[in-house]
């Protein structure tokens, strides 16, 4: 049967849009199912609570679990492995965190390029980390500690160092993000001799700034959510669109400062920026002192 040109084309324009429209469709009806956001720090750590928080807010939002899956071991590498070879469906997600930007140059030989192979999401929540000891450890200031300074790093899995910081089996120092370390802190468990930020913490203002002892210095950790590099983009779209209301939302916002952290909303493309400009900042700072992996 020939057809008129005119039926021709609006079959043929017809076949063009209903790739675009399936794929508009199904972002409109995502998830109809759990969605997995993985996190590689272990249950405990600030990784967990972040991914909790936001998880928690998504479900709610969405109507769907977003199921937190703790798969730690090696700075997030085992976590991130996970997400690249995951389908690209927006059913399985990253909590990416600051590690995954160092990890970019400290190791050799990953089996991804964290950058071209996750999709950045969203930004979540930026903190200083902490600078603490036990009670116990003599050093009450950061002046006092650096005197005849020898310090011998000593690896563990995320939360899993605060059982030893408690016991005093940590004979020195812990640099710790602030939103899981709070909480021994205000309750003198552990002892903060100074938070990475270059000024103080609004919920520890007691606590100097450690730029007020070593000027300049800035050593924060943030979190965010990323994707599989193939992920839809309307996908994308909506999971953004959906944190960042979570961000704005009153009980959030005073949650995360309770936390000593501060909401970080923007558009995927500003999440990816800051993802280059930290894995630039840190490989700069690997190279020029030769850092090596450890543990």
């Amino acid at each position: 049967m020939k057809l008129p040109r005119r039926q021709f084309l609006h079959l043929a324009a017809g076949a063009v849009a209903l790739p675009a429209l399936s794929r508009f469709a199904w972002a409109q009806a995502y998830p109809t199912r759990p969605v997995r956001l993985i996190e590689g720090f272990g249950a405990g750590g600030a990784a967990d609570i972040v991914a909790r928080l936001i998880g928690q807010s998504l479900s709610e939002r969405l109507g769907q679990s977003f199921v937190i899956e703790n798969r730690s071991g090696a700075a997030s590498n085992i976590a991130t492995e996970a997400v690249v070879r995951a389908p690209a469906d927006g059913y399985t997600l990253l909590l990416v965190t600051a590690p995954n930007a160092i990890n970019a140059t400290l190791y050799d030989r990953l089996s991804f390029n964290f950058i071209r192979d996750i999709a950045p999401v969203a930004a979540i929540v930026h903190a200083p980390l902490v600078m603490e000891v036990h009670p116990s450890f003599p050093a009450r200031t950061v002046a006092e500690f650096m005197a005849g300074l020898d310090l011998l790093h000593v690896p563990y899995r995320g939360a899993q160092v605060f059982p030893a910081l408690l016991a005093g089996d940590v004979p020195q120092v812990y640099f710790g993000p602030l939103l899981s370390s709070i909480e021994y802190v205000r309750t003198g468990k552990l002892r903060a001799l100074a938070v990475t930020a270059t000024t103080r913490s609004p919920m520890l203002p007691d606590i100097p700034a450690l730029s007020e002892t070593l000027p300049g210095y800035e050593a924060s950790t943030w979190f965010g959510v990323g994707a599989p590099k193939a992920t839809p983009a309307e996908i994308v779209n909506k999971l953004n669109k959906e944190i960042n209301a979570a961000l704005d939302d009153p009980k959030m916002k005073a949650r995360l400062a309770d936390l000593g952290g501060t909401p970080l909303p923007g558009s995927p493309a500003e999440f990816g920026k800051l993802i280059a400009e930290e894995t630039e900042k840190w490989g700069k700072v690997i190279r020029a002192a030769n850092i090596k992996p450890q543990g």
